[in-house]
């Protein structure tokens, strides 16, 4: 079952996040992820919540986007992400 991750990013150092941006792509990538949604204009439709910046990724399962966020592949830029930024996570199964 497709999975996605949502993350809810807040920059707090805009040149290094830079660098993160750089690092995550090709991690994504070999857990056969893809972004849907990476950091466009939000607009509150409802309630008070507002994202600093929304990434959505798309997995084939919750298992393989677990295995990303855990994986080797991604360790390096997972730490430059929170040193950089202040961030929520999560993972909710598709249709």
């Amino acid at each position: 079952m497709t999975a996605y991750v949502i993350l809810d990013i807040d920059v707090h150092d805009p040149a290094q996040y830079e660098e993160y941006k750089k690092l995550s792509p090709a991690s994504i990538a070999t857990y056969g992820g893809k972004f849907i949604v990476r950091g466009g204009k939000t607009e509150t439709l409802e309630g008070d919540w507002s994202p600093s910046r929304l990434v959505v990724l798309q997995f084939e399962s919750v298992d393989r986007a677990k295995a990303w966020i855990n994986s080797e592949e991604y360790r390096e830029a997972r730490a430059m992400r929170h040193r950089t930024s202040t961030s929520q996570a999560v993972v909710v199964e598709g249709l």
